[in-house]
């Protein structure tokens, strides 16, 4: 199946050796993305900020490549400590709609990060595909 980088557009880039997102049919595999600015630069706030700024990384990524926030099927989670996860799932509701996505979360083991996310949207290039 043939894939290409989404690296074009309002898309945030990072120094680090990896695509924002992979289209493969019609599915876009976003990158992990925390709350760096569009240099890759991390934005150290609260666990809030820090999760608003990935996921609105995670939105401008989508619509670079024809897809909203509404397209994700599934969402893996990194919460930098456990005890963020009752922050997580109260601002969660924020940015997904029913049916939510299928979602795993784990916490730890990601530096000085309070939140990074991937996702995996549905988006056929053509909507009326779907």
């Amino acid at each position: 199946m043939p894939r290409e980088a989404i690296v074009e557009g309002d898309v945030p880039l990072s120094h680090l050796p990896f695509s924002p997102a992979v289209r493969a049919g019609d599915l876009v595999f976003v990158s992990g993305q925390a709350s760096v600015d569009d240099t890759g630069a991390y934005v150290e706030e609260d666990f809030a900020g820090e999760m608003d700024r990935a996921m609105r990384n995670v939105e401008r990524i989508l619509a670079a490549a024809g897809a909203t926030m509404d397209d994700i099927v599934q969402v893996r989670s990194y919460l930098g400590d456990m005890s963020y996860r009752d922050d997580y799932n109260r601002l969660y509701p924020r940015y997904f709609r029913t049916p939510l996505p299928a979602r795993t979360t784990v916490a730890g083991e990601i530096g000085s990060l309070k939140f990074e996310i991937d996702v995996i949207a549905y988006a056929p290039r053509h909507k009326g595909d779907a």
